[in-house]
């Protein structure tokens, strides 16, 4: 067959069935990426003669003496398509996992469907901008600006890799092929509980092109987590990479290994398991019962009590929680579930591994190369010189890629065979196997004098854990942090990480704190409501204020600094901003409008030990290398490290080259979650920026003669009094002497700041139908001293996106069997364009940050607020409380229809 990619013209022959995406990419055009392999997100589209196709979809016969043009073809980062302009400077992307098919969509469209984006888009997905910065990019919108020397912290440059990432130039992942390369594929369980009684290979190893197939008798017998934290024992070790107990369908049965993925996958289906399928249980409080299953037996060493399926368990009791009750004029008591909700990253996780100069080598999608690597040494065995692990851009993490989940595979095959291995997740196994939020049940008690003072508190939260305890105990602890919203006398918290057999939940995005927030956060509207308060005004009656104790479980001492009003500020701000957002129409008759607001407080890293490590040098070529492990995957963190550089040092951001996220290269960095990659980790770049350029000062000082005071350091040069000496000259000067400007500083997670948020939503909600229109979105956030005034706003934005489609659209849905049965975007349902309002983002001006320039972590907190709001603004539009998560249109108009409150129209 004849084919035109990017006009050239060539002679191939694809595989039979072979589909274009893959087509193209064994061709080398990487810039053509998989999300879905189902026509659902559009990371794939190219042009078939100069039309947008999903190729995941198209066959690849189909392109047969037809022109084909990818991202790469569209333009290069020295001469870029005018549409990849526009996405580079509005900006309009995060991680960029979606960017090659957004523009590539965009780039066709007439004037008529700019203006109808929502129809025009809605064959592409993100999760990660919020798309208003996709808008902006369609519409030529400009966010980027320049940045003049030592003045780059409070500007919105570009992000280091945007010519890169538009141009389908930056590599992700799997973006790579070796000679010789071996695909992985897995053999799931078909049972939620089951002992394997045997394993038959025979059939699977007659598969042509089948290599080795993998049991639970064939890989270490070692406990782990694949929870990454940089403190292990705060996580149980109690999974092995295979087992011979399967606790959850979907478990790791049998890993085959191939020549390519067809022949896995085949080899996959060849395998006979024998089980011996045993009593399942899937709800949380049934776990805890009398009788129940166990899952994990008396041997495991990590689990507080077995017989009763309990991970951990939290009973925390602050001043008299019954005497506060029996103070109160008004008690509310309300129970609130949260269901599990999926990352839905567009990159799936995925690992590639090989051996090189006898050193095992991982390239992995993950969100802490440093805290993996000491997994995978613990696993094999390993000594630190032998492992290398290393990331590229990583397409989206939101904390799902902080496990050990595609690595400890790769890395067995490669080390027993020698030759490169790749074991890449679908999307159905993202769905059925990775580890979605925790599902949590929780009851609120809230007790009130009749002016609004809270004076009792009592929560109790049932955390499902699913089959294994990865996250379970840290997420129950963070849970706490909605407690200490509000100043009260007597407190409770009782709290339980249950195991039960179904998908093991893990991070996501507000870790722990976004399901009791949602609870928290209604009863206190419906505290109100009883009390015939304003929300906001009960809010302001009891929210903590500096100089208060942040008491969530205990009153001890703690590392968390609280010194201005930053939440009081946010409820100001969105206060005035509905106000002018309250007189806007509904819809028209059949529709019920309704205002709800809900807020949030988060600690700017996590309580366990957070360190990162930064490297600074300036090379013989004038350019500054910054070397860090923090991952980039959407959250800005590369952006932000390089204007706090540049900035230091009397710089731009061209003049600084970062390297990052390689154990290899870099400095130990527990990881980019919990806020900490601009926190930590950016602490860590000041530090090594600070000490570097007090070491050129100081070298030329003495060079000059001129007093230390007396010297000053621009982009070119030093100024030593009236001597100014170009740094050109120093480096040469220095290097005559055997000297090197370069520095190494660390930082670490404490003292710990507070970041607040308050969200407000006006909706409109059908009385016919259940469906929700936000007619307005705003969030304030106390971001503290910001670095990049755009991607603040795209984190914000991309969080309230996020929220909205895990309070709206998303059901993860699992059968009386413990299977999910809606594996795929199509039936997931991910917020489209369609689905997310413009947010308004207000940022409060405050200084009381320990972080970098007096900066906060922000990107994971603006989702916590979200789904109150949005569950407190369908209460007062329809008078019916909504206690559980997802609020769909069924769910909704079942709730209305029977309701007294609504007339009819």
């Amino acid at each position: 067959m004849t084919y035109i990619v990017n006009g050239k013209r060539f002679e191939e022959e694809p595989d039979p069935g072979q589909c274009l995406r893959t087509f193209l990419r064994s061709l080398g055009h990487y810039g053509v990426k998989k999300g879905c392999d189902a026509g659902d997100c559009g990371a794939c589209t190219v042009w078939l003669d100069g039309n947008p196709v999903h190729s995941c979809i198209t066959p690849a016969f189909r392109a047969d003496g037809r022109e084909v043009t990818t991202i790469e073809g569209m333009g290069s980062p020295g001469n870029l398509h005018p549409m990849q302009r526009r996405f580079r400077d509005a900006p309009g992307f995060q991680c960029g996992f979606c960017t090659a098919g957004m523009i590539m969509t965009s780039a066709t469209f007439t004037e008529a469907q700019k203006a109808d984006l929502p129809r025009a888009l809605k064959g592409n997905l993100c999760r990660c901008t919020g798309y208003r910065g996709i808008e902006d990019a369609v519409k030529g919108v400009v966010g980027v600006e320049t940045a003049t020397p030592g003045k780059a912290v409070g500007t919105s440059v570009s992000a280091p890799a945007a010519n890169d990432v538009v141009t389908g130039r930056a590599e992700f992942t799997m973006d790579t092929d070796m000679a010789g390369m071996l695909h992985l594929k897995v053999l799931h369980s078909p049972y939620a509980h089951a002992r394997i009684v045997s394993i038959d290979k025979t059939a699977a190893l007659a598969v042509p092109g089948v290599r080795r197939v993998y049991t639970w008798e064939d890989v270490p017998r070692k406990r782990y987590t694949t929870a990454i934290h940089n403190n292990h024992l705060v996580d149980p070790d109690d999974t092995f990479m295979l087992d011979d107990m399967v606790r959850f369908v979907g478990q790791r049965v049998v890993a085959v290994l191939a020549d390519t993925v067809g022949a896995a996958e085949e080899g996959c289906r060849k395998v006979h398991v024998d089980y011996e399928v045993l009593p399942a249980v899937f709800d949380p409080e049934e776990a805890m019962a009398e009788g129940a299953p166990q899952l994990h037996g008396a041997e495991d060493p990590f689990v507080l009590d077995p017989v009763r399926n309990i991970l951990l368990e939290i009973h925390s009791h602050l001043g008299d929680v019954d005497a506060g009750f029996a103070e109160a004029d008004v008690i509310h008591e309300g129970t609130y579930s949260s269901p599990r909700v999926q990352h839905a990253h567009l990159e799936t996780h995925g690992s590639i591994a090989w051996m090189e100069n006898g050193r095992l080598n991982v390239r992995t999608s993950s969100q802490s190369p440093s805290v993996a690597k000491v997994k995978l040494a613990h696993l094999f065995a390993l000594r630190p010189d032998q492992l290398r692990v290393f990331c590229k851009r990583v397409g989206g993490g939101f904390g799902g890629k902080q496990e050990l989940i595609s690595e400890d595979l790769a890395a067995l095959a490669a080390l027993d065979t020698g030759r490169p291995v790749s074991f890449e997740y679908t999307r159905e196994e993202e769905f059925t196997t990775a580890s979605p939020r925790h599902p949590m049940t929780l009851t609120v008690k809230l007790g009130a004098k009749a002016d609004g003072r809270l004076t009792a508190f009592e929560v109790r939260n049932v955390s499902n854990t699913g089959a294994y305890g990865n996250h379970g105990g840290e997420t129950l602890y963070a849970g706490g942090s909605a407690v200490m919203v509000y100043r009260c006398p007597n407190k409770k918290y009782d709290a339980y990480s249950v195991y039960t057999n179904t998908i093991p939940s893990g991070a996501l995005r507000g870790y722990g704190m976004t399901q009791p927030a949602f609870a928290v956060e209604s009863a206190m509207d419906e505290l109100a409501r009883a009390l015939h308060i304003d929300p906001l005004a009960l809010r302001r009656r009891n929210i903590v204020r500096p100089g208060d104790p942040l008491l969530s479980m205990h009153d001890g001492p703690d590392d968390v600094s609280f010194t201005e009003d930053g939440l009081a500020k946010c409820i100001d701000l969105v206060d005035a901003a509905m106000t002018r957002a309250a007189h806007e129409p509904p819809p028209g008759p059949e529709w019920l409008v309704g205002s709800g607001v809900a807020s949030s407080l988060h600690e700017t890293a996590p309580p366990t030990e957070h360190i990162s490590e930064a490297w600074v040098t300036l090379g013989d070529d004038l350019v500054y290398e910054l070397a860090v492990g923090t991952v980039e995957f959407g959250e800005g963190t590369s952006t932000a490290h390089v204007q706090i550089a540049a900035h230091q040092l009397g710089t731009t951001p061209s003049r600084i080259r970062l390297v990052q996220s390689d154990t290899d290269r870099t400095g130990f960095d527990t990881g980019a979650f919990a806020s900490a990659g601009l926190f930590v980790s950016g602490t860590a770049v000041l530090r090594a920026a600070n000490a570097v350029r007090d070491r050129i000062l100081e070298f030329a000082a003495a060079h000059t003669g001129v007093h230390l005071v007396m010297c000053s350091m621009d982009d070119e040069s030093v100024v030593c009094g009236d001597q100014r000496v170009s740094l050109a000259e120093l480096v040469a000067l220095a290097r005559a002497r055997g000297i090197r400007f370069t520095v190494a500083r660390k930082a670490y997670g404490s003292p710990r700041s507070v970041t607040s948020n308050t969200q407000g939503f006006r909706i409109a909600v059908h009385r016919v139908t259940g469906e929700i229109r936000v007619l307005y979105s705003v969030q304030a956030t106390d971001a503290g001293a910001v670095i990049n005034p755009a991607q603040v706003r795209g984190q914000v934005e991309g969080g309230v996106a996020q929220g909205i489609g895990f309070t709206l659209t998303e059901n993860y849905h699992v059968d009386a069997d413990g299977v999910m049965v809606n594996p795929n975007f199509r039936n997931y349902r991910i917020p489209t364009y369609a689905d997310v309002p413009r947010t308004d983002v207000l940022l409060v001006d405050s200084s009381d940050s320990f972080g970098p320039m007096r900066s906060k972590g922000m990107a994971e907190c603006c989702i916590n607020p979200v789904a109150p709001a949005l569950a407190n603004a369908l209460h007062d539009a329809t008078g019916v409380r909504y206690r559980a998560l997802p609020l769909t249109p069924e769910r909704i108009y079942s709730r209305i229809a029977a309701s007294q409150t609504v007339r009819p129209f």
